[in-house]
């Protein structure tokens, strides 16, 4: 299945309105420290929002860089990114905040994953275009900085967790990328050395 991205940006608009017309439906599907007896929530909690603006937000962060990785790296490992990233970012931040909810913790997975491949690739941050490097350095400073602000209610701790994560996603997939070349290259063998080969073969029958 091809641009999951979009329809993962389906999924978490379609969770929006049913948070916003079916009574207690977050409740249900949030995670906190007292739900862990029910892992599906690690998962629905990634879906849902606590304000239009921060679905918008994420919607805008996740169609933006969720696609240019998915066309880097293909649907099935963009898929594990996300939801690991995700399912990870949510069990580290649950032990600071009384609950956590949103795709921001997958979202910076996608970030780091692609700051490990792409470092160099320019994006737009706060109306400046940069490489995708130092827009991550930006990231994780402001989210240091949020984590010391007690009027902050933003899950900074789940932002750093991802981005590590997505960190490691990229380290791994970068090496496995080197080996794949690596390995074609052993075996790659020049289509005039063949025609040679053939040309005396036949010669000598």
């Amino acid at each position: 299945m091809k641009f999951v991205t979009l329809w993962l940006s389906l999924v978490c608009i379609i969770f929006f309105i049913f948070q916003l017309i079916i009574p207690n439906f977050t409740d249900f599907f949030i995670l906190n420290s007292s739900s862990y007896a029910q892992p599906y929530r690690f998962i629905t909690s990634i879906f849902l929002h606590g304000s239009f603006s921060h679905l918008i937000f994420n919607l805008f962060a996740l169609i933006l860089f969720g696609l240019i990785l998915e066309s880097l790296v293909g649907s099935k490992r963009f898929l594990m990114i996300f939801f690991v990233s995700g399912i990870l970012a949510n069990l580290v931040s649950v032990n600071f905040y009384p609950f956590s909810l949103g795709a921001s913790g997958a979202i910076y997975g996608i970030f780091g994953t692609l700051t490990i491949i792409r470092p160099l690739m320019t994006v737009w941050v706060f109306s400046l275009p940069m490489p995708m490097f130092f827009a991550a350095i930006i990231w994780i400073v402001l989210s240091i900085i949020g984590i010391f602000n007690p009027t902050d209610n933003t899950g900074h701790i789940a932002h750093l967790s991802g981005i590590l994560f997505g960190f490691i996603f990229g380290i791994i997939l970068k090496i496995k990328n080197k080996q794949q070349r690596v390995k074609k290259e052993k075996i790659h063998i020049p289509e005039e050395y063949m025609q040679r080969w053939e040309d005396s073969w036949i010669m000598n029958r």
